[in-house]
């Protein structure tokens, strides 16, 4: 059996962190079987579902680098979505006619029945059901209408959900491949619709059928799908189907214990991308959100993931999603990362900067020299721009470094002792600095700092004699008396 695994979000707003992370496990699981990964888009909530969202989720997925076997591509513009895979189309909305023949076949074999309940009755309903005390539930009412009665609704215009019959006694079992058997009384289960009023498929229908015909095998998905699996295994069995292997992931908690939400911060994909987190960071980190491995691995490579990822490493319990272990993460990939790829990847960043976003020359060097502060991709352009423009002094920095007694005096005897630095690279500069600090009696610090600040604006950057180099002996000069004319303006 090929192993087939799909991801099936409603487009009705940005793909979040636990669709992520149900769309990575789904890929893991597929890529470890040398299996299929499927991207399909439940578009059946008709008022909710739009353009902009499908873009969002398969932007988000690229980004991720989640690739699929099978589902609709990126659009042009704003044109429709080119579809790849030989059980398309792979927008629910494209399949109605599908759906229609399996309701009409679960109708002609009385395992299913039009309801004429109207919204207002329903409610009535559940809300009796409530004050008495019992479970609220869909009572049957319409379960046995005669063809006249059916007729005579209809004349009077009402309109017909259908609904599937549950069985009234015995359980339904859930065979789940991270919590074991989980086991529902069919007393407290409802016969459920299948088919809206307007003719669409409902979640539940449109899930199972779209699944039997695509051929999946494996269905990964967050634990508040749990609830609805009792009713899609009673449709398989009733469409003479054979249900897929279930497995439903530990829900995501923000800190506080309480469901992950936009209180806690980000929770759209995008919102990380744009925050300058590295797709292979997100990977990474919502891998470890419910599944471990029998040491504990915190940092893994893509292939690592792919080799090591199996159901049999998911927890039952809740994961708390930590935005601090995701910032740590994030500053181990960037310290790990080629220098040519993390300028790539933060090429957006650096144009709205207004700097060079190609890795040579002087970016790379600079690159280099700052890779290990940096936390966020984000934090690039702040750390490097100084090479490419006069530096932006931190009055802070100007206080307690440029007028510190004496700082003046430094810089004014720098200035002609660094012009005779021969060759002016990192070794020989050092050399010559820590010289000019014994020969005139001033401590390290004395020098160093007001070094640093007139040349970058900061108290903090990168090894100082690197620094150095990188600027250039022109620029150095000019920014040391550049400096001094700062503080005599003051």
């Amino acid at each position: 059996m090929r192993v087939r695994t799909r991801f099936a979000p409603s487009p009705t707003g940005y793909l979040h962190i636990g669709g992520a992370r149900t769309a990575l496990f789904c890929w893991l699981f597929a890529r470890h079987h040398q299996g299929d990964f499927i991207l399909r888009i439940e578009d059946t909530d008709e008022v909710r579902s739009t353009h902009d969202s499908v873009d969002a989720i398969l932007q988000s997925l690229s980004w991720l680098g989640l690739d699929w076997d099978e589902g609709p591509l990126l659009a042009e513009g704003t044109g429709d979505w080119k579809e790849k895979g030989e059980h398309g189309s792979y927008f629910q909305m494209k399949r109605t006619d599908h759906y229609k023949r399996y309701v009409r076949q679960l109708l002609d074999e009385k395992k299913a029945y039009p309801c004429y309940c109207a919204p207002e009755e329903l409610e009535l309903m559940r809300q009796k059901a409530l004050a008495e005390k019992r479970l609220a539930r869909y009572d049957g009412r319409c379960r046995e209408l005669t063809a006249e009665r059916r007729a005579a609704l209809e004349a009077q215009g009402k309109k017909a959900s259908v609904r599937f019959r549950m069985p009234d006694d015995g359980e339904t079992i859930v065979p789940d491949g991270i919590r074991g058997a989980v086991t529902f009384d069919n007393k407290v289960l409802q016969d459920f619709v299948i088919q809206k009023t307007t003719g669409g498929p409902t979640y539940n229908f449109a899930n199972v059928v779209d699944d039997h015909l695509m051929k999946i095998t494996h269905v990964v998905r967050g634990d508040e799908h749990l609830s609805n699996t009792p009713y899609q295994i009673r449709l398989y069995q009733g469409l003479g189907f054979e249900p897929p292997r279930f497995a439903h992931l530990s829900m995501i908690l923000g800190p506080d214990g309480t469901k992950l939400s936009k209180r806690h911060g980000a929770t759209s994909v995008l919102e990380y991308r744009d925050q300058g987190f590295l797709p292979d960071t997100m990977r990474n980190y919502l891998a470890l959100l419910g599944w471990s491995t029998p040491e504990s691995q915190q940092l893994f490579t893509q292939e690592e993931l792919i080799a090591k990822f199996g159901l049999e490493g998911c927890q039952k319990n809740p994961a708390t999603f930590d935005n601090q272990k995701l910032l740590w993460m994030n500053g181990e990939y960037i310290r790990n990362a080629p220098v040519s790829r993390l300028i790539e990847l933060a090429g957006p960043f650096l144009r709205k900067a207004g700097l060079p976003d190609r890795a040579e020359g002087t970016l790379a060097a600079a690159v280099k020299l700052e890779q290990e502060k940096a936390k966020l991709l984000s934090d690039l352009p702040g750390l490097v721009e100084f090479f490419f423009r006069d530096p932006s002094y931190d009055p802070k920095a100007v206080d307690k470094v440029l007028r510190a007694a004496g700082a003046d005096k430094v810089l004014e005897e720098l200035g002609p002792f660094l012009s005779a630095v021969e060759p002016f690279t990192d070794k020989p500069l050092e050399e010559a600095i820590r010289r000019f600090c014994e020969t005139t009696g001033r401590k390290t610090g004395q020098v160093f700092h007001p070094i640093r600040v007139a040349v970058s604006g900061k108290t903090t950057g990168p090894t100082l004699f690197g620094m150095l180099e990188l600027l250039g002996r022109e620029t150095v000069l000019a920014r040391l008396e550049g400096a001094r004319r700062l503080l005599a303006h003051a």
